[in-house]
């Protein structure tokens, strides 16, 4: 029973423009809860080489993650409710984000996080993506959409809540609201 008392988490993954960050901040305001931008927690090194169109590499990721993981498991300890906007583009790094969850065994899916993809052509990202650097909006450029969609990985076994990202902004807020909602009072979480 002890982990029905713990706090809950809803990263919401997907490539650059996707609207991880505008939905999250949407999703926490409907949930009252925090909304945390990963992009936010990204030394200014690795925020120098996504303006450049360099990918991030491993060494700049990894450290990155931790420190989002670490975020999110004071969040769960003080049994809040987070939002947070997180490529999360490949499965490892999914797993470094679950082991927030102090009662999360490595492979088990079973968790205090999920995971919502928010999904749309690349057609779709790459206008958003030009409209975004067009307006001076954000650092990463659009030139390395490519490379994340290369780097995106999906495994059916881990229930990864896959949302079409061309809705309206209301329309995604509310199918992830009442998929979570649905989970939530099912303990299902």
């Amino acid at each position: 029973m002890a982990s029905d008392q713990r706090g809950r988490a809803i990263v919401l993954m997907g490539v650059s423009g996707a609207g991880k960050s505008t939905i999250g901040k949407m999703l926490a305001k409907v949930l009252s809860c925090t909304f945390l931008d990963a992009d936010d927690f990204h030394p200014q090194s690795n925020k120098e080489k996504m303006t450049r169109g360099v990918p991030l590499s491993e060494e700049d990721r990894i450290p990155w993650l931790e420190v989002l993981r670490d975020t999110l498991r004071e969040s769960l300890i003080n049994g809040k409710i987070a939002v947070l906007g997180c490529s999360s583009l490949q499965k490892r790094y999914r797993e470094i984000l679950r082991c927030a969850d102090p009662n999360y065994k490595l492979g088990s899916y079973d968790s205090a996080l999920k995971f919502v993809l928010l999904d749309a052509a690349a057609e779709v990202i790459a206008a958003r993506l030009e409209k975004r650097a067009a307006e001076g909006n954000h650092f990463m450029s659009a030139t390395l959409l490519q490379s994340q969609i290369n780097l995106l990985q999906i495994d059916d076994s881990e229930g990864i809540f896959k949302v079409d990202a061309t809705l309206s902004l209301e329309e995604i807020v509310s199918t992830i609201r009442a998929r979570v909602s649905d989970q939530m009072l099912s303990n299902n979480f």
